[in-house]
């Protein structure tokens, strides 16, 4: 779940949370921009990918965050990734920076046919009215 904490009013930057159950993972994706990846509790497995042509392939590197660990995401660095909690019986809780509204922005993900899609993923609070949540907007063109 992608919780968001805090939008600068340009734009510019977005904090946000992501809490991880066992078994959460993400789909293989990138992120357009940068961003900074905090581990606050538990651990996270980051399996990397890089962009052979036009396809996208895993590297066969992986990484483990604990808690205190730091990471960095970003085209130029490398920005293509699936993560999920490294844990079978906790909750994994991290907080991420990223130079845009992430919620916002339009990027890829990986389908399991190897396919390229397109995708917003705004996010995921229902009980707190989120201003910053242009995602539909943004998925139906209209902004």
């Amino acid at each position: 779940m992608q919780y968001l904490l805090h939008c600068d009013p340009l734009e510019r930057f977005s904090v946000v949370s992501f809490v991880w159950q066992p078994g959460h993972a993400t789909p293989v994706h990138d992120h357009t921009v940068w961003g900074l990846v905090g581990q606050l509790r538990g651990a996270e497995r980051c399996e990397e990918y890089a962009v052979d042509g036009a396809r996208i392939v895993a590297t066969g590197a992986s990484h483990v965050m604990e808690a205190g660990a730091i990471d960095a995401v970003s085209p130029s660095i490398g920005d293509w990734h699936r993560v999920l909690n490294a844990t079978a019986d906790r909750t994994a809780v991290s907080i991420h920076v990223y130079g845009a509204n992430i919620g916002a922005v339009r990027r890829h993900r990986l389908d399991a046919d190897g396919s390229i899609r397109d995708f917003v993923s705004g996010y995921d609070s229902v009980v707190t009215p989120n201003l910053w949540d242009r995602a539909q907007a943004v998925r139906a063109g209209t902004c």
